[in-house]
């Protein structure tokens, strides 16, 4: 099946281009409903899809989080993204989904960390020390990505590709970061470290979701919470690993304690806010330079390195209040951008 928007030739059964996200019409259905892996999909399917609320109150966007849920649950989850499984725009549900799974990755998450540290701790046994700062750092990060990931309602991002971004994304916007650094190595105060930072992730996000194939403002949140976990985890385990070199095991934990605890609100939601306020003005538009300049991603994108300029300025006492009350300023814009991209849907669906 060749796309006759990119000429890139697909296999026969897809939904859309998987090269760039053109929407193919369908004129047999019957022969991919017919298939073992679509099968699966409806039968996972049947499972009682999460309620969703359209108001945003944290009772109701969190209030799955403590009932049981089955494996079947899980595998609907992780099956989405793909060619065949992508649901149509019309089959989007635009009202607040209800994550859990994230929660459960949290869990999973401490109690690995926790056989980590019972194994350096108690037994003092070094091999456990790398697989501690590994978990340690990507504990938390992962964990809010799988929120955004819950939070992605067109559902047209597989977890693999998600996986491949937080790798590959987190490891370029640390390289860009530095390249700007070295630019700004006579001027190195929190502005500048702000804008180096911000504006590495950002241009990788942008490099991600420049295509039509993430074309909605829920991916530009999702796809940039992935660079911006790939880049906290990384430099949480670079600053474990200085602790621990410095021979202060104590500092080693404390390092990775409290950077796990900020890490919702620091470069997970930062990156992620660009990457949305991104999408938001693309649209289904290519993409142009002069998109960079327009004001809607500006505004955000300003707030952004301001709110990490705030985070790294050396005030007595800013440490950690300053950095709580940025956390709960960064996550009330990340929702007012997730009302927004469920209006977006709302709308493209009245439109389709």
């Amino acid at each position: 099946m060749k796309c006759p928007q990119c000429v890139y030739t697909n296999p026969d059964g897809v939904k859309f281009c998987i090269s760039c996200g053109e929407t193919f019409v369908k004129n047999n259905m019957e022969e991919d409903e017919n298939s073992f892996f679509y099968e699966f999909a409806h039968y996972v399917d049947m499972v009682p899809r999460i309620e969703r609320s359209i108001e945003p109150k944290f009772q109701n966007v969190f209030s799955r989080v403590f009932r049981n849920h089955s494996e079947l649950e899980a595998e609907r989850l992780f099956i989405v993204g793909t060619a065949l499984t992508t649901p149509k725009i019309s089959e989007v549900t635009d009202t607040w989904p209800k994550p859990w799974l994230f929660a459960r990755m949290f869990i999973v998450a401490l109690l690995a960390f926790a056989g980590f540290y019972i194994g350096v701790d108690y037994f003092g046994n070094v091999n456990f020390i790398p697989g501690l700062i590994i978990v340690g750092a990507f504990a938390v990060p992962l964990t809010t990505l799988i929120f955004f990931w819950e939070m992605n309602a067109p559902q047209n991002i597989a977890i693999y590709r998600i996986i491949y971004v937080v790798l590959i994304g987190g490891i370029l916007s640390m390289l860009v970061a530095l390249v700007f650094f070295d630019i700004l190595k006579n001027i190195i105060n929190p502005i500048t470290i702000g804008i180096a930072e911000e504006l590495a992730k950002a241009i990788t996000v942008i490099s991600f979701v420049r295509y039509r194939k993430y074309r909605y403002i829920l991916n530009g949140l999702l796809i940039g919470a992935a660079v911006g976990a790939g880049f906290a985890a990384f430099e949480t385990a670079g600053y474990a690993l200085r602790s621990l070199m410095s021979g202060d095991a104590q500092n080693l934990y404390t390092t990775i304690l409290w950077r796990g605890l900020l890490a919702p609100g620091g470069h997970v939601a930062w990156a992620a806010l660009t990457g949305a306020a991104f999408c938001r003005v693309q649209g289904d538009h290519p993409f142009k330079l002069n998109t960079l300049v327009k004001y809607k991603f500006l505004r955000v994108f300003f707030l952004v390195v301001l709110m990490h300029a705030l985070w790294d300025t050396p005030i007595t006492g800013m440490f950690p209040f300053g950095q709580a009350f940025l956390i709960i300023a960064s996550w009330i814009v990340v929702f007012l951008l997730i009302r927004a991209g469920l209006k977006e849907i709302g709308e493209k669906k009245v439109m389709d």
